[in-house]
This record gives structure tokens, C-alpha cells and sequence, in this order.
């Protein structure tokens, strides 16, 4: 029962890990109309008829949804990993265990980095841009959230399962 868990624990870890990346590193959060110009932003930059450019403004809520991003990239890299490691030595409980803590953790800091750039775009750019809309890259990141919650859940009771199961007799015991 623990491989079965752990493995389909590490297989959303694997699967939230991409997305966590792909929709950190892509430049498609928001898309808008400006000046009549379509315009797209991601995390890092900002784009105006596929020109991109760096963005220029330091605001905190720029900062805090990159800083939460990266590091629920780290935690569900580390997740995948340890989950990976209990496969590949055998079955570690605290391996699956700490892997599981460490994808709960991933999903918890990405939805608290999607929850602070969702009340800023609302209250600040909603206002702003009368046309615009949540894009792909953003998606994805939810999309990563409900996978890495998912993984590290498969991983706790994968713990949970193994360490509440006797341990199967030796044949040298009898």
C-alpha cells in the first residue's frame, strides 16, 4: 500500500513541480489591452505586442508572489525528491513523510503567492485595464496548487498506512 500512495504522491509531485515552473517562469499572469495594443505579464516581465520588457516598478506585491513562488518551487522540488529517495532505498517512512510535509508546504506557499496576486490584480489592475482577464501561465499555477496539496496528502497517508500495518513475519521466526 505505501508504494502505491508514495508513488502516485510523487507522480502529482512530479506533475505540480512542472506546472509550479512553467507558470513561474512564463510572462502570461494577466492579459490586457493597452493603448488598443494587446499586452500580456508574467512574474519577471511585461510584454506589449510581443515586446517584452523587464518590469520597472519594485512593488511588494511583485516581490512577495515571486518570492512565495520560488520557494514552492524549492519545496516541491525537495517533495519529489524525497519521495524518490524512498523508492530508491527501500521504504523510508521518514523519507515519505517529510516529502509529503514538504509538497503540503509547496502548495501553501503557492497559494499564498496566487492568493496575493489575485487580490492585487483584482482591487489595482481591474480597475485600471477595463479589458482584461487571468491567462494560462496564472491557470497553471492553480492547477500546480490542487497537485501539490494532492501529493503531499498521498505521501502523509502513504506514511500513515505503512507505519500502521504490522510488519510482515520472518520466515527465520518461526
Amino acid at each position: 500500500m505505501l508504494y502505491t500512495l508514495a508513488g502516485g504522491g510523487t507522480l502529482c509531485g512530479v506533475a505540480a513541480l512542472v506546472l509550479l515552473i512553467v507558470s513561474t517562469a512564463t510572462d502570461f499572469w494577466m492579459q490586457y489591452r493597452y493603448s488598443g495594443n494587446s499586452a500580456n505579464q508574467g512574474l519577471w516581465r511585461f510584454c506589449i505586442n510581443r515586446k517584452c520588457h523587464g518590469h520597472t516598478l519594485t512593488v511588494a506585491f511583485w516581490d512577495a508572489t515571486r518570492a512565495f513562488m520560488l520557494l514552492s518551487v524549492l519545496s516541491c522540488f525537495a517533495g519529489v525528491v524525497l519521495g524518490l529517495s524512498a523508492f530508491a532505498n527501500g521504504t523510508k517512512n521518514r523519507r515519505v513523510r517529510t516529502g509529503g510535509i514538504a509538497l503540503l508546504l509547496s502548495g501553501f506557499l503557492a497559494l499564498l503567492a496566487l492568493a496575493i496576486y489575485t487580490g492585487v490584480t483584482v482591487t489595482f489592475f481591474g480597475k485600471r485595464y477595463i479589458d482584461w482577464r487571468f491567462s494560462w501561465s496564472y491557470i497553471l499555477g492553480w492547477i500546480g496548487i490542487i497537485l501539490a496539496l494532492a501529493a503531499g496528502v498521498f505521501q502523509l497517508f502513504a506514511y500513515q498506512k505503512d507505519t500502521a500495518e504490522p510488519a510482515p513475519p520472518n520466515a527465520s521466526d518461526s
